[in-house]
């Protein structure tokens, strides 16, 4: 009884009510705060130690009948709670995360509530009915308006031509660099995808984004000519659908309904999530999303097998030496798997090619391969099979694509080309999870949506795209610069959840050498910037982009790329600023892992490892060579010591990057 009276009282002191219709609720340490206004119409805002992070801004939804949730609201009741839990995390970068927020959920007469969350990193709200009937939604009204005409660091929809709309804007890879502008000068044409960054003064910023995102259309954010604010845009939802687009395995949406949502009567509704930083850093390791995220559904996890894998499409297949025609061939992919084997990674991927072109059918098996063969192969030398599959192949006949190929010993897809958030598109990937959860299979979206969360409801979902990723290499302009993109999502599309960004590349250039090349293409930057990006980038299912010839040419290498851990015990944001540098340390087990990059600048950095503690530690240190600013493959491999008072200078070159597996003595 006593612990009850404890927590309610903890409880009341989380939210404050200043005046009739106005609610504060705080987070834990006090810095952070909304103030939700129910006067009128409800909105809110937010402030940082006194600074106004989100100017107050407009919230509703609109349903079928009329009723609008935020119009006119009438409060029956309202309930605030403190959570200071747990989290555990066995496939995540840390294998526990600190749950503590404070909460205010106020409930409004016409059958409806609105939950506050705040944290030490940042705030979130969300709507809920709880009404008997079924209903539309409308429309959605997410308003994050600002006080002063700040700088945006904003992903756009990547749709050539000015005059696209919103429809046709709707249909787009989520895959773009960034635009850093004025809000006030954002293309009011262009809708832009999240996660996203609005610069809050005082060096603190905001990261917009959402979590929790079932059976509803994601959110974009859009400019409104003459304001300072962003709001949401949504696509309706479709109402025919046909086939068709790359090499027809696409949905291509001809008309929408006139509503965002069809909704049951009870239930959630996505998280708006702003995450908050006073440092740059903070935004590299932020758990928001999976906080807020429902838990897992899956009960049984312990199938689930993170790993490297061997990635056939970005290298074209290109392997050299070897006495047969190179291509999708049981071969080729042999070679492959024999490599996987030698390097001791988990999987080889079978990439588009090896279903029947233009079929849209994951049952029509090209000649050139025998999957039960491969399955076979591979088994034995202790490596998987994993699948690529086009959306529209696997949606129509998924139930039976997935067990025949589960049966037959495959343990994932990669499911690509989905390349949508509306609400059917959205339903889509719970629908895949669960069928591939089922099965005990994999999945890794590509071709997605950045993640609100999915890969904690459902664990077996390792990775997503949704990210301007090494592919790009293949075939970018010398004026596309990775190498700053590569230094900017750590702390905003990484924010919500893991990258398929495939790196791994060993052919490497400086700026002036770049140049895309189909079937042997480069990446911008070092070798130890690929190196280190995967420390830094997280991806559970981590491929190596690169021909296998290429790696047994780098043994030195490869056999660190195959010994990086792909999940973690423990995450460090060591320092950052966007599109500037980055550097994160990583625990598994005993061993540290660092890795660094900068963008076109040569930079030296300072490193704080106090976190290891007392001891004598060394390094194996992967850093970039002394002529690497004209030879981006120069590197040194040494072992060092680390400094006793546990502060490191490392020397980047301009693209550079450094890895480093800290052990100790």
């Amino acid at each position: 009884m006593k612990s009850l009276l404890f927590f309610v009282l903890i409880a009341a002191s989380s939210a404050v009510f200043a005046q009739p219709g106005t609610y504060t609720i705080k987070s834990p340490d006090g810095k952070l705060k909304a103030i939700v206004n129910t006067k009128s119409k409800l909105n809110y805002l937010v402030l940082h130690e006194g600074d106004t992070i989100v100017n107050r801004s407009e919230i509703s939804m609109s349903l079928s009948g009329g009723q609008v949730l935020g119009a006119n609201p009438s409060v029956k009741s309202n309930q605030t709670r403190n959570v200071n839990q747990s989290i555990y995390t066995p496939l995540y970068k840390r294998t526990q995360i600190k749950d503590n927020y404070n909460e205010l959920t106020l409930n409004f007469k016409g059958d409806y509530s609105v939950t506050f969350r705040a944290y030490n990193e940042g705030v979130a709200y969300r709507f809920a009915t709880s009404k008997k009937a079924e209903f539309n939604v409308q429309a959605e009204e997410a308003n994050f308006n600002f006080s002063t005409d700040r700088n945006a660091i904003v992903p756009f929809v990547n749709k050539k031509g000015i005059e696209s709309t919103f429809e046709q804007q709707f249909f787009n890879s989520f895959e773009n660099r960034y635009t850093t502008a004025k809000l006030s000068k954002l293309d009011p044409k262009k809708l832009a995808f999240l996660p996203l960054v609005v610069e809050a003064g005082h060096g603190k910023k905001l990261c917009i984004t959402e979590a929790d995102l079932e059976s509803y259309p994601g959110m974009y954010l859009n400019h409104k000519v003459g304001t300072t604010s962003l709001s949401g845009v949504f696509a309706s939802v479709p109402k025919t659908i046909q086939q068709g687009g790359h090499n027809k395995l696409q949905g291509l949406v001809t008309s929408r309904e006139d509503y965002i949502a069809k909704s049951g009567g009870s239930r959630n509704f996505p998280w708006r999530v702003m995450a908050v930083s006073v440092s740059d850093k903070d935004f590299a390791d932020n758990d928001l999303v999976y906080k807020l995220a429902s838990p897992s559904r899956v009960k049984d996890i312990s199938w689930v097998k993170p790993g490297k894998v061997a990635w056939d499409w970005w290298n074209d297949w290109n392997i050299k030496g070897v006495d047969f025609k190179s291509g999708v061939n049981n071969d080729t992919y042999k070679y492959y798997i024999d490599f996987a084997s030698k390097y001791n990674m988990e999987y080889v991927i079978l990439d588009e090619g090896w279903a029947v072109n233009l079929k849209a059918d994951l049952l029509q098996v090209v000649p050139e391969i025998n999957i039960k063969e491969l399955v076979d192969y591979a088994k034995a030398r202790n490596v998987d099979i994993i699948l690529w599959a086009g959306y529209e192949a696997f949606d129509k006949d998924m139930e039976n694509v997935a067990k025949y190929y589960a049966d037959m010993g495959v343990k994932g897809f990669k499911i690509d080309f989905m390349d949508r958030d509306d609400q059917a598109m959205v339903d889509f990937y719970y629908r895949a999870a669960s069928t591939c959860a089922k099965y005990k299979l994999l999945a890794d979206f590509h071709g997605a949506f950045k993640p609100t969360g999915l890969n904690r409801t459902y664990p077996n979902v390792l990775n997503f795209e949704g990210v301007h990723g090494l592919e790009q290499m293949k075939w970018a302009a010398d004026t596309v610069d990775q190498v700053t993109y590569d230094v900017t999502i750590p702390f905003i599309r990484m924010l919500a959840g893991p990258m398929d960004y495939t790196q791994g590349a060993m052919r490497n250039s400086i700026k002036k050498n770049y140049h895309p090349v189909w079937s042997d293409p480069m990446s911008q930057g070092t070798r130890c910037r690929q190196l280190a990006e995967y420390v830094v980038f997280e991806a559970p299912l981590n491929m190596l982009c690169d021909n296998p010839s290429n790696y047994m040419a780098e043994p030195e290498c490869t056999k660190y790329i195959s010994s990086v851990p792909k999940v973690w015990d423990e995450t460090i944001a060591l320092n950052g600023s966007i599109g500037n540098y980055v550097s994160i340390a990583r625990k598994k087990g005993n061993d540290w892992y660092v890795g660094s990059m900068t963008n076109w600048d040569k930079r030296n950095l300072e490193l704080d490892l106090s976190f290891l503690g007392s001891g004598t530690y060394k390094a194996e240190i992967f850093r970039d060579g002394i002529n690497a600013d004209k030879n981006a493959t120069d590197y040194r491999h040494e072992i060092i010591d680390i400094p006793a008072n546990r502060k490191l200078t490392i020397s980047l070159a301009p693209g550079g990057g450094y890895a480093a597996r800290i052990f100790k003595q």
